[in-house]
């Protein structure tokens, strides 16, 4: 299990094998069994395997070839929906439409979302996570069908990897872990642990490719912008709000 956890690659190109019934349902019965917030299980999996629904998703993750190419198409979300239904069938008043609320059910989903990427590496599958299900969060709703009280958090795709994946740089454990109290970082300290990675020749060719100086700005200037940012924050604040959270 560790060589698994260790060996983790992001999986973007897939062959057009299938995946088995019999697996993906062991694989998805792996994802229900992850930690659970009063094991309320607050979250939903949305299987897609239709290539005209995958087809839909594909400009809510800025078209990117996987999500098309991909076998199974996976879409985690909060989901207070189920709960409320049976509360309110049991004689139980909920009070879940808060923002505490919406924040335990994407934990759930993210957790879940985590044991069933293990699992399917455990069975030769590759994976690859997809951030962007909380930008065009409204978009992937309305696809879907997904009901108040439901919003979609993560996007995984499954399948098998076409060729080798590249197993991509990690900070040092020393850059995460803190001993018994937070630990903050002295310029020298920051200087040591993006040392590594600062150095690599693909980020140094990113850093010329885009005529910046730093890693640094890559991520500031290019790849995650205040701009982008503060206008994908709203337009996920506002689906929030409107499935009822």
């Amino acid at each position: 299990m560790l060589d698994i956890l260790n060996n983790h690659r992001s999986v973007r190109k897939y062959t057009n094998q299938k995946i088995d019934n019999t697996l993906l349902k062991e694989l998805l019965e792996a994802a229900g069994r992850a930690s659970t917030t009063g094991n309320m299980q607050l979250y939903s999996i949305v299987a897609t395997t239709n290539d005209e629904i995958k087809k839909q998703l594909s400009p809510c993750h800025f078209n990117q070839p996987a999500i098309t190419q991909a076998p199974v198409v996976l879409t985690f979300c909060a989901d207070f929906n189920r709960f409320e239904k049976w509360c309110h069938q049991r004689n139980a008043e909920p009070g879940y439409d808060n923002f505490q609320s919406f924040f335990t059910a994407a934990i759930d989903a993210l957790l879940a979302a985590q044991n069933f990427c293990i699992a399917a590496e455990s069975k030769g599958l590759g994976i690859c996570y997809f951030g962007t299900t909380t930008y065009l969060t409204q978009q992937i709703i309305d696809i879907l069908h997904l009901p108040k009280k439901v919003v979609p958090i993560t996007t995984v795709t499954v399948g098998y990897a076409d060729g080798e994946a590249v197993r991509v740089d990690r900070l040092p454990l020393e850059a995460v872990v803190h001993e018994n109290i937070y630990q903050d970082y002295s310029a020298e300290t920051i200087d040591k642990l993006y040392a590594v990675k600062e150095s690599l020749p693909e980020n140094l060719k990113f850093i010329a490719e885009n005529n910046k100086e730093t890693l640094a700005q890559i991520f500031t200037d290019i790849r995650y912008t205040k701009e982008n940012n503060e206008r994908f924050s709203e337009m996920f604040w506002q689906a929030i709000k409107t499935q009822g959270f």
